[in-house]
């Protein structure tokens, strides 16, 4: 973490800022290492610390490295420690910090100003590091395992909860600790809807599937998209499929360093509007992956910032027609110095299952 902490150093330098608090869990543990729920980063220009309470004191000291550990209480609460500090100006996570916590702390401080970090950690994350990346790897090997997994399993007559369920423990079995959002399985009419979180709804033959779906692996978030058939697909199911797929293969042919967001949503967008869709592609192209599932860099019309190498992002156009059917196929990326490489192996041919 040795290098992080320098990057914090940093920011306090350019922010003007003698110390900065965190406590956000993803950039907490980005700083820290430190995987519990309750816990405070303290870094000045000379000492790094990690507050918590005494359930998570010998965790802290195993979990952060290069630390100072302190116990905090009622009785020797986060203000009171931070008050010891030689500080004048504190930089807070206002967008993670509740009006009851900052109403406290304006109390509470003595003298000591807040000041908005304005997204700094978020944006220091956006590069990952080999590590990271081999995290993200696993997390997309393990999500590759189960899409194939649940062909094997999907049949007329289950419940898309059904399908959700088996796809999680399949992948908690294979070493992920957890989904890293809700699931989406939307199947017939509701694969039109873009976050058709998984229902009591049972797959029927013809119907258009869309598993959305990924897992954390050691803190690092995967996601995917895949669509396919259940039985015999219709002229058009077909048709929006190779149009969607056609929009995903010409922006992903064109992520490398220096384009933006905006230029690949463009590019995928312009496919779709020309085959006479685009009115059905409703949302942004992609977005982040890391620690969370959705982080810098946006990937759709407000991602001004040229990618970089080691940026992780999704590429995931989609047309969802109401009233009968949608198809969205996502990949997960990594910039790379002179391109990018796909992180979802599962295959995109056309696929219709029949059982």
């Amino acid at each position: 973490m040795e290098s992080r902490i320098q990057k914090i150093r940093e920011t306090l330098k350019d922010k003007n800022l003698d110390c900065m608090l965190l406590y956000k869990p993803e950039n907490r543990r980005y700083v820290s290492g430190f995987t519990g729920t309750t816990g405070y980063v303290v870094v000045t220009h000379d000492e790094a610390k990690f507050m918590t309470d005494f359930r998570y004191i010998e965790q802290a000291k195993t979990q952060c490295q290069g630390f100072e550990i302190i116990e905090i209480s009622k009785e020797k609460p986060l203000t009171y420690v931070l008050n010891q500090f030689q500080i004048s100006k504190l930089g807070i996570e206002e967008d993670h910090v509740t009006y009851g916590q900052y109403k406290d702390y304006s109390m509470k401080l003595d003298q000591i100003e807040l000041i908005a970090l304005d997204g700094a950690l978020t944006k220091l994350r956006v590069i990952k590091d080999e590590d990271e990346i081999n995290n993200i790897t696993q997390a997309a090997r393990i999500a590759d395992k189960a899409f194939i997994h649940i062909l094997k399993y999907v049949k007329p007559g289950i419940m898309e909860i059904e399908v959700a369920l088996e796809i999680e423990s399949f992948m908690k079995q294979k070493g992920a600790s957890k989904l890293s959002f809700d699931m989406i399985v939307a199947s017939g009419e509701r694969s039109a809807l873009p976050h058709g979180v998984a229902s009591n709804k049972t797959l029927s033959l013809g119907d258009t599937i869309t598993l959305d779906f990924g897992c954390v692996y050691n803190g690092y978030c995967s996601d995917m998209t895949r669509t396919f058939i259940l039985g015999q697909a219709t002229e058009k199911q077909k048709e929006i499929y190779a149009i969607v797929l056609e929009a995903q293969n010409k922006a992903l042919q064109s992520v490398r360093p220096g384009i933006t967001g905006a230029e690949l949503d463009e590019i995928a967008r312009d496919v779709i509007s020309k085959k006479g869709y685009g009115a059905y592609f409703g949302h942004g192209l992609g977005h982040g992956v890391g620690l969370e599932i959705h982080e810098l860099p946006h990937i759709n019309q407000l991602g001004k910032e040229p990618l970089a190498p080691g940026m992780v992002i999704t590429i995931e156009p989609g047309i969802y027609v109401p009233g009968f059917s949608g198809v969205r196929i996502e990949d997960l990326v990594v910039v790379t110095h002179d391109g990018y490489e796909v992180l979802s192996k599962s295959t995109k041919e056309f696929i219709e299952l029949n059982r």
